[in-house]
């Protein structure tokens, strides 16, 4: 590393990206602070950021706080700092998640935020002030394999971030750094407590930073309310067991809140926005021994047909799988053991030990 060398730093005014930005000035770095504005505007619990993290405890996130923080940060360090308005950017972001609940499917937005938004937006600042590196707090690794850069799991398997990354341009990672990817949390939270940092004790942030509260259904209704037709509920076998509220409701391996009163255990197994249609089943039913995934991306090379592990959402544990191309963006994913609520819409990521091979966007899952 060049003393002095420019790395523009995406900064939340959580922990994460503080003690990275922390880290790389320690080392010796010119770093840039980035703050994206979403232009949401969410309500923001109160927190005593001098004391622990409540456990569990979530936060939203990209609020007028978390710039202030941010702001603070690097006034600490003393570095520049910058606010970037990414409403419209981030607001594409919201309609497609609106729109994939409507189609049936349960969609995962931060992998698109970071692969259309996050990186991209910050890629661009760094060609504008002459920065070749970008960071983020994210728990991921860059490391270098056989003479090129691959995305590898994080340090701490508990917080690793690789699987929300699989979107990146593989070109990406030769400038992209991950300061904390080698950390765990407890680390983590111990440098910014070193740093003096006023967010060492901030809480994390919300798994989906637009909806705090976990109400997905509030953010679809307020962009697609024809989304909300009533629709029958079916088992297996088209029976009518009941009425759905509303599509957006539901997700694939759901229990509570289908408001069935089936004498057992049942989840919902299936969606299906054409008929507007949710099918129930009990667990057995939810099996799946092979998924089809388009839309794919892969950061290495790979053969038509592989083995590799295969992550079907954030907090699977992947499992040992067969990789079968089927056209250019194609795949077709064969499970040695099925694998439970394989979910329309969700990530498919494949994993050959640390290393992230690729993955795509799960169109369907079936039992053979």
């Amino acid at each position: 590393m060049a003393v002095g060398e420019k790395v523009v730093i995406a900064m939340s005014g959580g922990v994460d990206s503080s003690v990275s930005a922390c880290l790389l000035h320690e080392q010796g770095y010119e770093v840039v602070g980035l703050f994206m504005r979403s232009g949401t505007q969410m309500p923001e619990p109160a927190c005593n950021t001098d004391a622990g993290t409540p456990p569990g405890a979530r936060r939203p996130c990209c609020g007028a706080s978390d710039a202030a923080d941010a702001r603070s940060v690097a006034g600490m360090l003393g570095i520049s700092f910058y606010a970037l308005n990414c409403q419209e950017s981030f607001d594409e972001i919201i309609n497609y998640f609106a729109d994939e609940y409507a189609r049936g499917r349960t969609p995962n937005p931060c992998i698109i935020c970071n692969a259309k938004l996050k990186f991209g937006t910050l890629l661009d600042y760094a060609d504008a002030v002459g920065a070749r590196s970008v960071a983020t707090g994210h728990y991921a690794r860059v490391e270098t394999r056989e003479g090129r850069k691959v995305l590898c799991r994080s340090a701490d398997r508990s917080k690793d971030q690789s699987y929300a990354l699989f979107g990146l341009e593989p070109e990406m990672l030769e400038r992209v750094m991950f300061p904390v990817g080698g950390l765990s949390k407890p680390e983590v939270r111990a440098a910014a407590a070193r740093f003096n940092l006023p967010v060492a004790g901030k809480p994390d942030s919300a798994e989906i930073c637009f909806a705090p509260d976990r109400d997905y259904a509030q953010v679809v209704r307020q962009r697609r309310p024809d989304a909300f037709a009533a629709g029958r509920v079916v088992d297996g076998s088209g029976n009518v067991m009941g009425q759905h509220r509303g599509l957006p409701h539901y997700t694939i391996g759901q229990r509570r809140g289908l408001g069935i009163a089936a004498g057992r255990p049942i989840y919902v197994t299936g969606i299906d926005a054409e008929s507007n249609t949710v099918t129930v089943g009990d667990a057995d039913a939810l099996l799946c021994a092979v998924l089809e995934a388009d839309r794919t991306r892969f950061l290495v090379d790979t053969p038509e047909t592989f083995r590799a592990n295969a992550k079907i959402r954030y907090l699977h544990r992947d499992a040992p799988a067969t990789i079968e191309r089927t056209s250019a963006c194609t795949v077709r994913v064969t499970f040695d053991q099925p694998q439970r609520a394989v979910t329309p819409g969700q990530a498919v990521v494949f994993y050959d030990r640390d290393v992230v091979l690729g993955g795509g966007w799960i169109v369907r899952g079936c039992k053979a």
